[in-house]
C-alpha cells in the first residue's frame, strides 16, 4: 500500500510543477491572460477523456496494466517540458499530456489504493494525503527554484524526474487487486453510476466535485494575475507558496471532514470556499497581496473537505466491479474546475473581478442548497 501511495504522491508532485512557472512562461512567451489560463485549462482537456476511458479499462484489464504505462509517461512529459520555455505549442502539448497522466493515475490509482485498504473513509484520507501532499510540494519547490535558482523552466522538472525514478522502482512491488474472475467486460466508456444513485450523484456529488478544483485553480491563476503588479519581485515564489498552502491545507482539513461526515463536509467545504473568494475580492480592492495567505487557507479547507467528502461518497456508492469507472467519473467532474479560470477570463474579456464576484455568490448559493434537509435526505439513504 505504501509503495502505491508514494507513486501517486510523486506523480501528483509533477502535475503542479508548472503552476507557478506560468508567470515565467507569460513573461518569456508573451502570453495574454486568456492564453495563460488556457494553458492551465488544457490540462483538463487531456484529463477528462483519460478519466472516462481509464476506469472502465482498469475494470476490464486490471489496475496494473493501465497505471504503469502512464507513470512512465509522467517521466517523459517532464522531460518534454524542458523545451516548453521557448514554445507555446509545446507548453500546451505538455499540459495536455500531464492531464492524460493524471486522469489515469489518479482515478485508477485511487481505486487500486481503495482495494488495498478496503475501508472507504480511510482510503479517501490516504488518497487525499497523497494527492494533496504531491500537489502542494510540487509548486512550493518549483516556485522557489524558479524565483531564485538558475534555469527556472528546466531545473524544477529535473527534480521531478529524479523523484519519479523512485516511484518507478516501487510500483512493481504493488500487488494487483482485481482478480481475473472479477474483471468486467462492458462498454469502453462507463460512468459507473449505479441506477439507484443517479440523482444523489447528480444533485449532491457533482456540485461538490466541481468545487474540488475550482478553489485551488482559481487561487493559483486568477488571484496571482490580479495581484502580480503589487509583488513584482516575488510573484513566482508567492504563487508557488499560495498553491502549496492551498493544497496542503486540504490535507490537514481531513480530521474536520471526518468529524463532520461526508454529507455535511461537502456543502461546508463549498461555503468556506465562497468565503475565501469573498476575502480575495477584498484583497484585490485593497491591492493587499498578503491577504492571499488567508485566502489560500480558506480555499484549501474548501478543497480538502470537498475532495474527501466526494471520494468517501463515491467509495460507498460504487459497486465492487465498477469502482474504477465511478472514481474516474468523480475526478472528471472535479477537474472541470480547472476550466473555471479560463471561463472567468472569457466572461470578463481578460478581466476577472466581475466574474469572480459572480463565482463567489454562486458557490455560496449552492452550498446553502446542499445544506437543506431535502438535499441531505437525498444522499443519506443512498449511502
Amino acid at each position: 500500500m505504501a509503495n502505491l501511495w508514494t507513486t501517486i504522491l510523486v506523480v501528483a508532485f509533477g502535475t503542479n510543477v508548472p503552476t507557478p512557472l506560468l508567470l515565467v512562461y507569460r513573461s518569456e512567451l508573451g502570453l495574454s491572460s486568456t492564453t495563460l489560463t488556457g494553458a492551465f485549462a488544457v490540462y483538463a482537456a487531456g484529463l477528462v477523456p483519460a478519466l472516462l476511458l481509464a476506469g472502465p479499462a482498469s475494470d476490464r484489464f486490471g489496475r496494473r496494466p493501465v497505471v504503469v504505462p502512464f507513470v512512465v509517461l509522467s517521466v517523459l512529459t517532464s522531460l518534454l517540458f524542458l523545451g516548453a520555455g521557448s514554445s507555446v505549442l509545446l507548453l500546451f502539448v505538455c499540459r495536455f499530456l500531464q492531464g492524460a497522466v493524471s486522469g489515469v493515475v489518479f482515478s485508477v490509482g485511487t481505486a487500486w489504493l481503495g482495494e488495498l485498504v478496503d475501508d472507504p473513509p480511510r482510503a479517501a484520507r490516504l488518497t487525499t494525503a497523497a494527492l494533496g501532499g504531491g500537489w502542494a510540494i510540487g509548486p512550493l519547490v518549483s516556485g522557489l527554484l524558479a524565483q531564485w535558482a538558475p534555469l527556472p523552466t528546466v531545473l524544477p522538472y529535473l527534480v521531478h524526474v529524479a523523484l519519479m525514478l523512485v516511484g518507478l522502482t516501487l510500483l512493481p512491488r504493488v500487488p494487483e487487486t482485481l482478480a481475473a474472475t472479477d474483471r468486467r467486460v462492458g462498454t469502453w466508456v462507463d460512468l459507473g453510476v449505479p441506477a439507484a444513485a443517479r440523482w444523489p450523484f447528480v444533485l449532491v456529488v457533482l456540485p461538490v466535485a466541481v468545487g474540488v478544483f475550482t478553489f485551488p485553480s482559481t487561487a493559483v491563476t486568477v488571484l496571482p494575475l490580479l495581484l502580480t503588479p503589487t509583488m513584482p519581485d516575488i510573484a513566482v515564489a508567492i504563487t508557488g507558496f499560495v498553491a502549496g498552502v492551498t493544497l496542503l491545507t486540504g490535507v490537514f482539513a481531513q480530521p474536520l471532514g471526518r468529524r463532520l461526515g461526508a454529507v455535511t463536509a461537502g456543502p461546508v467545504g463549498l461555503a468556506i470556499g465562497a468565503v475565501g473568494f469573498g476575502l480575495s475580492l477584498v484583497g484585490v480592492d485593497l491591492d493587499a497581496w498578503p491577504l492571499l495567505i488567508p485566502v489560500a487557507l480558506l480555499l484549501g479547507v474548501g478543497y480538502g473537505l470537498c475532495l474527501a467528502a466526494g471520494l468517501t461518497m463515491v467509495g460507498e456508492l460504487a459497486s465492487a466491479t465498477a469502482r474504477g469507472a465511478l472514481t474516474g467519473t468523480f475526478y472528471g467532474c472535479a477537474y472541470l474546475g480547472f476550466g473555471v479560470p479560463l471561463l472567468l477570463s472569457w466572461a470578463g474579456g481578460g478581466k476577472f473581478l466581475g466574474p469572480l464576484t459572480v463565482l463567489a455568490l454562486v458557490t455560496a448559493v449552492v452550498a446553502a442548497a446542499l445544506m437543506l434537509p431535502p438535499s441531505r435526505r437525498l444522499v443519506a439513504p443512498a449511502r
